[in-house]
């Protein structure tokens, strides 16, 4: 018997609201706003050009539960264009996107099946091939227990078995546990494939079968760093064979500057123009953070003697030129470069953080994330993102009053 071929996408988040950006113009704060939406429309240019069996998306199709007019029209007509080719499209709903929101709806073709909040089976039938995909959707935000024993057990035969599932391996900590799952809850069901969602690092937990997750199609911060895109995967009962393929428009990422032999600002400006169109050359467009190494006494002077939003405006200003889109979300200066002479009280106040636990961040942070309105747009509080801002702060500090003598 012959194998099957099909697109494994997740995390599509249309329509975020790339929020903690500020000093933006207005075509870069546009250029953010349709990244997803161009990322979502490279897929479906792709799955056009190779007609895979089917397409599989894990979840969180939309950003919020409020599933904006604009993206749920973008995601409608993408449907549309598959539809008309022949290309049926299995899809779940994840915490972001669940079935208890409320939203104005458009109507889906018939290409589109879409998993209820009871976990179900979908069955395609493609080339005589039957191909069973089991799922379920979120009714509603918050799924904490496990829905994997709900998933029948593959019934053996030459039916394919797919597995999806919008959830986090149990002790995750980098991410929100939702519909938590272990590796060998999901080999006991005998699938041929599981198409995961919700973690947004690309990643394959198992080889045979696979376990898969393929990252959200495009970054939405530095925390989600690298290329961005999905899986077109061939599959049949003795191998898989997983492809890569990138669809972010826009890519985040850190960007260090030898700042070796600096001592004039436009130096610098000129060292920050070079890495950022080395940058471009090798990735596209991107979103990134500035770091300045090797850094001497005359350059860590330059550097942390002007203020930061004053650095980074003419940072920003010096590279519009650039035939690229490539944004400054911030700078910093390299961390060894300058410990050595941080204040007394900047030392005490880094080294308190560093002491940090996970709870003690969510103790300091609980009021942010108990706003009614502002929570919904922060990151899950785990290691990844307390990491982020604790050196951001550190920066802070280092810049205000850190500098001693």
């Amino acid at each position: 018997m012959t194998g099957i071929r099909f697109i494994h996408a997740a995390d599509l988040h249309l329509g975020s609201p790339f929020t903690g950006l500020k000093g933006l113009q207005k075509e870069q704060w546009q250029k953010l706003k349709d990244s997803t939406l161009e990322a979502f429309d490279r897929l479906i240019s792709y799955a056009l050009g190779q007609q895979p069996d089917f397409v599989l998306i894990a979840g969180d199709i939309y950003d919020g539960e409020d599933r904006s007019l604009r993206a749920q029209h973008r995601f409608q007509q993408g449907m549309e264009r598959l539809g008309k080719a022949g290309i049926p499209v299995i899809l779940c709903h994840g915490n972001h996107d669940h079935l208890s929101g409320s939203w104005t709806r458009f109507e889906l073709p018939d290409n589109v099946h879409s998993f209820g909040a009871e976990v179900s089976q979908i069955k395609l039938n493609i080339r005589g091939i039957e191909v069973a995909v089991a799922g379920f959707s979120y009714g509603e935000r918050h799924i904490k227990e496990s829905m994997v024993k709900a998933y029948p057990a593959a019934s053996g035969g030459d039916a394919f078995h797919i597995g999806m599932l919008h959830g986090s391996l149990e002790g995750e900590k980098a991410h929100a546990v939702y519909a938590p799952f272990t590796k060998q809850q999901l080999l006991e069901k005998n699938y041929d494939y599981w198409a995961l969602g919700h973690i947004h690092l690309r990643q394959q937990l198992h080889d045979d079968p696979p376990i898969v997750y393929p990252g959200n199609i495009q970054g939405r911060h530095r925390g989600e760093a690298g290329a961005k895109g999905f899986y077109d995967v061939e599959l049949s009962k003795t191998s898989a064979q997983l492809t890569f393929v990138q669809s972010s428009v826009l890519q985040f990422d850190e960007l260090t500057v030898d700042c070796s032999g600096v001592m004039h600002m436009n130096e610098l400006l000129d060292a920050c123009a070079r890495s950022a169109r080395d940058f471009a050359e090798r990735f596209g467009p991107g979103a990134v953070k500035l770091k300045f190494i090797n850094l001497d006494a005359e350059a860590r002077e330059l550097v942390l003697g002007i203020p930061e939003e004053e650095l980074l405006e003419a940072v920003r200003e010096s590279l519009e030129t650039m035939d690229a889109f490539m944004l400054v979300q911030g700078i910093s200066a390299e961390r060894e470069s300058v410990d050595a002479e941080l204040s007394p009280l900047a030392e005490e106040i880094i080294s308190m953080m560093d002491s940090w636990q996970l709870q003690d961040w969510k103790e300091v942070l609980k009021d942010l994330y108990r706003h009614p309105k502002g929570s919904r747009y922060l990151e899950p509080l785990g290691e990844s993102a307390t990491g982020d801002i604790k050196a951001a702060a550190a920066e802070k500090i280092r810049r205000g009053i850190g500098i001693g003598g």
